[in-house]
């Protein structure tokens, strides 16, 4: 038995109307598919910089709003509540990141470094965009 060598197109038009509908179907299917899951978490606008490095995930992470608010874990606490755990992170050595909003109080940003420090924390981290 003797085989061809080579593909012969058979002579005439080559319909693109299935093609594309097969594009436009998979097309469909991704889009519907798919899971634009959007992240919980607080709303906070991070400030620019230039300089910014991306830190590990083992930080004890602080939110600031701009309203003042203070979040750990997404649950609005209280400074005391802040020491608690910020006491038991220094104890376990992590640092901290804190993500304060951009329009959010300096004094407040200030009054939650110190409060770092203060329990023997020795990095502390400021969150920024890069």
């Amino acid at each position: 038995m003797k085989f061809k060598r080579g593909v012969e197109i058979a002579k005439g038009r080559i319909d693109l109307a299935p093609l594309v509908d097969v594009v436009f179907l998979l097309l469909i299917f991704f889009m519907l598919t798919s899971s634009f899951v959007r992240q919980p978490g607080i709303t906070v606008r991070l400030p620019k910089a230039v300089t910014s490095e991306v830190l590990d995930e083992r930080n004890l992470i602080i939110s600031i709003k701009a309203s003042g608010e203070i979040f750990h874990n997404e649950e609005l606490i209280t400074l005391a509540e802040l020491r608690e755990e910020l006491q038991g992170a220094a104890e376990q050595d992590r640092p901290v990141l804190i993500k304060a909003d951009q329009s959010s109080s300096l004094g407040r940003v200030v009054e939650v470094w110190d409060l770092c420090r203060s329990t023997g924390i020795s990095q502390v981290n400021i969150a920024t965009k890069p």
